[in-house]
């Protein structure tokens, strides 16, 4: 065995290029501190626990739908009826014909449809909000499912008066109908597993997902102005509802939560394209939430855990490309050896982080090479135009011209349906692009 050993160790060394320890202790100093900072909210999350009680109280759903196919609205009204919310308001665009046809042969009396002309999605917010009448409003997504006993689940946090905001437990609906998908499933599994219970025990989750949460209504119409009309230097913001919304909560004094009991599936892309897209769009939203949020002053007031959180997604470009650079340029030979140690060191961090998916999914283990390569483009040249067009505003996967998101319509989830990804898997450049010229 020491034999063995030694051979490892002489294979490393070759490597390296017969690196010393005080070459790298720049690099082993950053990865331990990312390490450990990962390591701490994985185990505050592991100690977090779904709040279980008898509370309810009256519910007003809320859901703003834009160019929605049809088909997948009626699905998910559907999963929120079952669930018996005292009322149902869903807020189309007056262009959207087919949702209104289809809404207008709803006979529950619990649906009532407000057809607006949508200047983006927090204008058909508002509309949906002062027309709501009950204690808690929860938002949802046009294209989001819940699982059976999200509602009753929902309520439970708000037994505590300071709590103002509580979010659900994500996951993609029909993972398995496309690779991006899954890619896409493994994300919100390492967000919703190892990041924000840990900030939800804190009682300050930094972005309650729009896809589906819930308000409680004396919290939200005080700042229901400041959602409409948020300006980031000069200019309106379109997106970035969901983000805008929590911080304006904390704000105010409450608490956010996170209830994994409450479980909602999404629609998410089926190709690369579309995936890119949303990851910018999110990006942007982020720095232009997150900066806000640093610069009133709201993130200083929040727990530790909240903090540290909020300014690592931050400087995840920073970090991430220091260390890279620093590795491949510095400190690596750029042999074969080199570069398998690399894609090792990579690939071996990716599975011990992402632990609480493939505990779930171990199929995926065969993904991990294309995982990797994904959370390194959205960390760098994802996030590093973001930054740079963070004010260029815009949804990206749906616009007025198509039927449902991009690549998120029924026919996307029919896997015969769904060509070996050359329509969609179109190269990074062509996304950036796209992503900087069109809204």
């Amino acid at each position: 065995m020491s034999a063995i050993l030694s051979d490892i160790w002489s294979w490393i060394v070759e490597a390296v290029g017969q690196t010393s320890w005080r070459d790298i202790w720049p690099l082993g100093i950053a990865g331990i501190l990312v390490w450990a900072l990962w390591l701490y909210r994985a185990i505050l999350s592991r100690f977090a626990k779904p709040v279980v009680n008898d509370y309810r109280t009256t519910v007003s759903v809320v859901v703003p739908a834009y160019r929605e196919d049809p088909d997948i609205l009626m699905e998910c009204l559907n999963s929120w009826l079952s669930q018996d919310p005292d009322e149902v308001i869903i807020v189309p665009d007056i262009e959207d014909t087919e949702v209104l046809r289809r809404l207008s042969a709803v006979t529950d009396p619990r649906v009532r449809t407000l057809a607006f002309e949508h200047r983006g999605k927090r204008s058909a917010l508002g509309v949906g909000i002062r027309a709501a009448r009950h204690e808690i409003i929860v938002l949802a997504d046009s294209d989001t499912r819940w699982e059976p006993g999200l509602l009753a689940a929902v309520q439970m946090p708000f037994v505590d008066p300071d709590v103002g905001g509580v979010g659900t437990q994500q996951n993609v609906y029909q993972r398995q109908t496309s690779v991006w998908r899954r890619i896409a499933d493994w994300l919100v599994d390492l967000r919703y597993y190892d990041y924000v219970p840990a900030m939800g025990r804190a009682g300050a989750v930094a972005c309650l997902s729009g896809r589906t949460a819930a308000y409680r209504r004396a919290a939200v119409l005080p700042v229901l102005e400041n959602l409409e009309n948020e300006f980031f230097l000069g200019r309106r913001c379109v997106a970035g509802d969901d983000g805008r919304l929590t911080w304006l909560v904390l704000a105010s004094g409450y608490k956010t939560v996170h209830q994994s009991s409450a479980r909602a599936l999404s629609m998410f892309p089926s190709g690369l394209r579309a995936f890119m897209k949303q990851r910018i769009r999110w990006s942007r939203n982020s720095y232009r939430c997150y900066l806000t949020a640093i610069y009133k002053g709201w993130l200083w007031k929040v727990p530790v855990v909240t903090k540290i959180t909020v300014l690592q997604i931050l400087l995840t470009p920073v970090t991430m490309g220091m260390a890279m650079g620093y590795l491949l340029l510095s400190r690596l030979e750029l042999s074969g050896r080199g570069i398998a140690l690399v894609l090792i060191w990579v690939m071996l961090g990716r599975a011990v982080r992402g632990y609480s998916h493939l505990r779930r999914h171990p199929g995926d283990i065969l993904l991990l090479p294309v995982l990797a390569v994904t959370i390194i483009a959205i960390s760098l040249p994802i996030k590093l135009f973001a930054f740079i067009t963070m004010n260029k505003q815009g949804w990206l996967t749906r616009t007025s011209d198509q039927i449902g998101g991009e690549g998120q319509n029924a026919a996307s989830l029919q896997p015969s349906q769904q060509p070996s990804q050359q329509h969609s898997a179109q190269p990074a450049e062509r996304v950036l692009e796209d992503a900087g010229v069109r809204s």
